[in-house]
């Protein structure tokens, strides 16, 4: 159970038996009118739960709880209990008032005061009209009931009820929230913005660490618009706004007992939330724009692109703050962050997302146009996926770099829409109106934390200079431009508003702007409540990680007895659990292999890699369309009770006390599964992470993720990452887009040592490539070229004692080639090799040696070398493929075994046998691919080209 917050202490104190009549007589005022009631009682009341939740004696402030059943009982009408005939003037024009209430919650966003700039022209929106429904100016005095509304009355003249309804939907808040289908969840929105008319009384203090916070904001934009002019910073100016909005979402997030917040967000106003909300140094922002790096190695990105983390101070205690790294692809960081979200859940065992919160913060622009947006959505509520829901933030500049007209933006009304396909409330909020904007972040977070699932805020605001600093936008938008130059800031706004309020004095407002730009100049940092020493434990270890050698030749043996007891227990059915005829003969098969009576198939030896690694104590998790099964049918990790439906999965129920295993069939995405999966990695590294492409060539649909992330994240960001990618390849003739795996373009992106890319050829090597790269302290990604025919292949199978005894073996030697005979070495890689070799015994032939180099990066040069050299007669060496010339391992490893022949003999040539170069992946006619096969084989073996 976690600590009480420092709100729930207070709470408590106040709660004793001779504070009960005031607690209750401060209740029922905040019921009637939550502005009545002092800010800090307030914030509790909103917190209450809401009628979906059940009460129970554990429920917190039980003597506060009586709110919740008003919420969802609208009396009933006359018209529903009475006779048509019997019905008079006043009650049907009661139904009618009823359905002008109603067509605000619906519509009275299209109406709402959202934009700064007062550009956007309003579209007619009729249901808003009295007339519309029948009622007129006449009866604007006459008393209608209102206990459906919640205006703290239950009944008010016509112009009250409109009046409060136009308040409470058409200000400076636009909710769209009818969409949702649960209806406890919109009688919630509707309470909590009903209540207060959408503009609650806050506090002087709060207003004043408000105005505090938007000069931060505009501070820092002007500070380095002077001290670096022209220099690309993608600045917040005219979306201040968003400082206090985070400021807020931090701080009511830990009033809930929150431990970590995580963002993800592009560039616009990422170094402002760097230094206003993490806390990163000014003087360090500062060096960065003067070009220094503080890089060790590896070649760094732009300071607009960095992540940062720290830890601040709330009224719940200490909470974690991680922004993450974000390439220029815009919306990608977002499931990159819900990976992260879920792998921390997992490791505090937050099932139900209470302590973790993702945060994604976008661009309008970006949210509309992007189709991972979509794809993030979506797996939000999924088993594999959720996060307890996502507070999404849009930056709503109006302009999406030149692009400002509606027709060209979006074919939606709002930029919000897509959000609406997951029933996700939004909350459209005019940026100059910081008030406002606070009020939509409570609601927000309060709605994540009640109900757990996604909502937005759609920050209404303005860019006022260009795309970045050096652009000038007037060329494409002259007259919103023109607007921006006349129109006054929001700290210049608030500023004044609360000067003629009296909550603060000009002199107040100098002190505050100039006590900031001295605290930049200075080098102090300027983040509120900022942990300068903070609580370790928030933080992922990542030192046993850290500059390991890159060593391919590693240990992963495992004990013969143990490996045959998880065997037994991962491959044995109760007889109450009936399986499918065929998958009950695999297990059949299976107990076999165990017992050494049948050789290991590929499906069994994966199997039980995991089995050891989960048995050894470490977590691992897949992902991946079809994985339970496997889309070749050969894993069979997810069992399915053939009476009842019912799914068993035996990995997961081994032991008491063992490590978790996660397998989940992800729904048809790739690139925002591949991110997620890729964000967990990087914050779970002692856990076995794989994602599995149904076919390999499906990665395609997730190559921004590749590039951007997995293999150049250490390189810029210095993010260590072992995600394991599992590519189904091969060529059995079953056309373009189920053939290739598309090797060579990740060997082109091999470098430095950032990933390994591997091809087994038997199910021991399978084995013992998963355990090493759980077991061995060394984290990079793992892109495996992985078999379809192989899973069943009469000769890729294995001994037990190979898997129990043995270890990856990075170069494979020909195990029936006489060294003595041998005249010519073909090396290839995967599937091919069986070909070859069937080649070899169909023509009799006994001086062709075929070796395989399972791992084509690192390239093992001196593996390659001690192999080759046991073979003293060698005049022709091949390399042989079966992906065209132009793709595959040739052009990427020529010059890794061209070294290696140079080594042996300077006389001997490396030639090339295998397709022709091709613009399409693999023939899409199995006669065609035959024949090509044909061809190349008898060029390898017969050297008959």
């Amino acid at each position: 159970m976690r600590n009480a917050s420092m709100e729930e202490q207070w709470l408590s104190s106040h709660l004793s038996g001779g504070n009960q009549t005031y607690l209750d007589e401060m209740y029922e005022a905040y019921l009637q009118d939550p502005n009545s009631v002092p800010e800090q009682w307030r914030t509790i009341f909103d917190k209450l739960p809401s009628v979906s939740e059940e009460v129970t004696t554990d429920t917190p402030h039980k003597p506060v709880r009586d709110h919740y059943l008003l919420m969802g009982k609208s009396p009933k009408l006359a018209t529903d209990t009475l006779a048509p005939s019997l019905v008079t003037e006043h009650e049907r024009k009661q139904v009618r008032v009823h359905q002008l209430a109603t067509a605000y919650r619906l519509r009275g966003h299209q109406r709402s005061d959202l934009d700064p700039l007062g550009l956007k022209k309003q579209s007619s929106v009729p249901d808003l009209d009295p007339k519309y429904h029948g009622l007129s100016m006449a009866d604007m005095e006459t008393i209608y009931q209102c206990a459906n509304l919640y205006i703290g009355r239950q009944e008010a003249p016509l112009k009250d009820i409109i009046g409060a309804m136009e308040q409470t939907y058409c200000g400076s808040v636009g909710a769209e929230f009818t969409h949702i289908v649960n209806t406890s969840e919109r009688r919630w929105i509707e309470l909590r913005m009903e209540s207060v008319r959408s503009n609650p009384e806050f506090s002087v203090d709060a207003r004043k660490h408000i105005l505090e916070r938007l000069c931060a904001g505009e501070g820092i934009e002007k500070y380095l618009g002077s001290k670096y002019p022209g220099t690309k910073r993608f600045g917040l100016e005219g979306g201040e706004a968003l400082i206090p909005l985070m400021d807020e979402l931090i701080q009511r997030s830990g009033s809930y007992g929150a431990k970590e917040v995580v963002i993800g967000m592009a560039h616009r106003g990422r170094l402002n939330m760097l230094v206003n909300i993490l806390g990163k140094n000014p003087a360090d922002l500062f060096d960065e724009f003067e070009g220094k790096s503080f890089l060790t190695e590896g070649s760094g990105d732009v300071k607009y692109h960095q992540g940062f983390s720290s830890n601040v101070m709330t009224s719940g205690g200490e909470i974690h703050l991680a922004l993450a790294f974000n390439p220029s692809h815009l919306e990608i960081a977002a499931p990159v962050v819900e990976g992260s979200v879920r792998a921390r859940q997992d490791r505090r065992k937050d099932s139900d997302g209470s302590l973790v919160i993702p945060v994604n913060i976008h661009g309008d622009a970006a949210f509309a146009g992007q189709g991972v947006v979509m794809e993030t959505l979506q797996m939000s509520q999924t088993r594999g996926y959720g996060t307890g829901g996502t507070i999404h933030i849009i930056i709503n500049n109006q302009v999406g770099f030149t692009t400002s007209k509606q027709d060209d933006a979006r074919s939606t009304e709002h930029p919000t829409d897509v959000a609406k396909m997951v029933q996700a409330p939004i909350f459209h909020v005019n940026g100059d109106d910081p008030e406002a904007v606070v009020f939509a972040t409570q609601l927000a977070v309060d709605y994540r934390q009640q109900f757990k699932r996604d909502v937005v805020i759609d920050l209404v605001c303005y860019r006022r200079r260009g795309h970045n600093e050096a652009d000038e936008p007037a060329m494409t938008q002259p007259l919103m431009y023109k607007s921006i130059r006349k129109h006054k800031t929001t700290f210049e706004l608030y500023s004044e508003k609360l000067k003629q309020s009296g909550v603060v004095s000009q002199d107040e407002i100098k002190q505050l702007v100039d006590k900031y730009r001295e605290s930049l100049a200075s080098g102090e940092h300027v983040a509120n409540a900022l942990v300068k020493e903070p609580n370790s434990s928030l933080f992922v270890d990542w030192k046993p990680y850290l500059n390991q050698p890159v060593n391919d030749d590693f240990d992963t043996s495992f004990d013969l007895k143990r490996l045959q007891e998880l065997a037994h227990i991962i491959n044995t059915p109760q007889e109450s659990f009936p399986l499918q005829r065929q998958v009950n003969k695999i297990m059949e098969d299976r107990g076999k292999m165990a017992k050494g009576a049948l050789p290991i198939n590929w499906g069994f030896a994966e199997t039980l890699a995991y089995a050891t690694i989960i048995d050894q104590g470490l977590p691992v998790r897949i992902t991946g369309q079809d994985v339970g099964r496997g889309t070749f049918v050969h894993r069979h990790a997810v069992w399915h009770n053939q009476n009842d439906g019912s799914s068993f999965v035996p990995l997961a129920n081994i032991s008491e006390d063992q490590a978790s295993f996660e397998i989940y069939d992800s729904f048809l995405s790739e690139e925002a599964v591949l991110a997620f999966e890729y964000g967990y990695a990087t914050t779970m590294p002692n856990a076995l992470v794989i994602w599995e492409a149904q076919f390999g060539d499906f990665a395609n649909g997730a190559q921004v993720v590749i590039d951007q992330f997995i293999t150049s994240g250490e390189g810029k960001w210095g993010r260590l990452c072992g995600l394991t990618m599992l590519l189904p390849h091969g060529y059995e003739g079953q056309g373009p887009e189920h053939s290739s795996a598309r090797l060579e373009r990740y060997l082109q992106l091999c470098a430095e040592y950032n990933i390994q890319v591997c091809m087994p050829t038997t199910p021991a090597q399978v084995y013992h490539m998963l355990r090493r790269q759980i077991v061995r302290n060394l984290r990079k990604p793992l892109v495996v070229m992985s078999p379809k025919s192989l899973l069943r292949h009469k000769d890729a199978v294995s001994t037990l004692e190979e898997l129990a005894d043995g270890r990856f073996q990075t170069v494979l030697d020909d195990p029936s080639a006489d060294e003595n005979k041998v005249t010519r070495v073909v090396v290839c890689s995967g599937k091919v090799y069986y070909d070859l070799k069937d080649k070899i015994q169909k023509e009799g032939v006994d001086n062709v040696a075929v070796i395989r180099v399972e791992q084509l990066y690192p390239f093992p040069e001196d593996r390659l070398f001690e192999v080759m050299s046991r073979y003293k007669k060698i005049d022709d060496v091949i390399w042989c493929q079966e992906e065209p010339m132009n793709q595959g391992a040739w052009y990427s490893s020529q010059h890794h075994v061209r070294y290696v022949v140079n080594r042996i003999n300077p006389n001997l040539y490396l030639r090339y046998a295998g397709r022709e170069a091709s613009a399409s992946p693999a023939a899409g006619y199995m006669s065609l691919h035959l024949e090509q096969l044909e061809k190349f084989l008898n060029d390898a073996i017969l050297n008959i080209q």
